[in-house]
């Protein structure tokens, strides 16, 4: 199949300049690049109460999943969840800190079903052990080229889905998003397939950076963010992570997931962090890291965790690492 890639004139503004930057220029020239982002996260229903939350989940932290505080100091908790991608609340970046306080999320439970020997409907706290809880802190890349630093809270992926006991046949696992259009009114729309399916090889899954997410800065994880869990891959582009979590399936097929049915010249199953490799529409040799929105630094390969994940994918074509 042969894509055609866009070039700079056939690319709009939108595209080049980050989005939020784009839609808030009188902002940008009145507060400058660097109060922008903390302006914007700042101006959603719940933010005072979410600053001023309690830490029901100050969980000690891994110093073994750490970025470098000197190089990758984490993002703001208003920043994290006032700007983010959650199409099932809209496709602005701010929307879903916008509409995401009207999600239910209690209570909460998850289907798991597929090759597994104990399937069921699990609430949130059999799967989850909330007493083992721990604070890593990953950076976050996302496809549009920009990133974050996030202090993100849970358990390994891999803890999740041994109490389901996955059968030596299940070659995949699947998370499937809550599908209630009545509250996530993006749904409504056909802007993508619903309810989203991400999907993740099963020793992907079981890598020890893979994790399950409850919290984020030690507070309840805020709706917008994909509460009450959500799962974070830190050396893939970010639409690999899927929130809100209602299914969890065990396959010897490799899924049919959300973006790569909804465009698959240019988002695959694999999603890996690729400097090399260009999306049809843009380079991803670089990245803006938020709040700053002018910065621009050399993207890393596997989003900086190539020595630790590099060895999932020995003699894969590189393209294919990313589509």
């Amino acid at each position: 199949m042969i894509v055609k890639v866009k070039t700079s004139a056939d690319v709009p503004s939108s595209e080049i300049t980050p989005e939020w930057v784009y839609n808030s220029r009188r902002e940008f020239m009145k507060v400058g690049a660097a109060g922008l982002a903390g302006a914007a996260a700042l101006a959603f229903p719940g933010a005072e109460a979410l600053a001023a939350q309690a830490n029901p989940y100050a969980a000690p932290r891994n110093p073994k999943f750490v970025a470098d505080p000197a190089v990758d100091p984490p993002n703001k908790l208003e920043e994290i969840a006032g700007f983010n991608n959650f199409y099932e609340f809209g496709t602005n970046k701010t929307d879903p800190a916008q509409y995401a306080n009207k999600l239910t999320v209690k209570p909460w439970t998850v289907d798991v079903d597929g090759l597994c020997n104990k399937p069921g409907k699990y609430d949130v706290e059999k799967l989850v052990d909330f007493k083992q809880l721990e604070e890593r802190v990953y950076r976050h890349r996302c496809v549009e080229r920009w990133s974050m630093v996030m202090p993100w809270v849970g358990v390994p992926i891999k803890s999740v889905l041994d109490k389901c006991e996955p059968q030596a046949k299940a070659k995949y696992v699947e998370f499937h998003t809550l599908l209630r259009p009545s509250e996530m009114f993006g749904q409504k729309t056909s802007v993508l397939q619903w309810p989203y399916v991400e999907g993740l090889r099963m020793d992907e899954a079981m890598h020890p950076l893979a994790f399950m997410v409850v919290g984020l800065y030690g507070k309840v994880l805020p709706n917008q963010n994909g509460a009450p869990m959500r799962i974070h891959i830190p050396w893939k582009y970010g639409f690999k992570s899927g929130k809100s979590i209602v299914r969890i399936r065990f396959t010897d097929q490799m899924p049919k997931t959300t973006w790569a049915i909804q465009t698959p010249s240019e988002y695959g199953f694999w999603a890996n962090v690729n400097p090399k490799v260009d999306h049809p529409r843009w380079s991803q040799a670089r990245e803006r890291r938020l709040p700053q929105p002018l910065t621009n630094r050399p993207t890393q390969l596997f989003n900086g965790y190539a020595d630790q994940v590099a060895s999932l994918y020995t003699g894969m074509d590189e393209k294919v690492l990313y589509f």
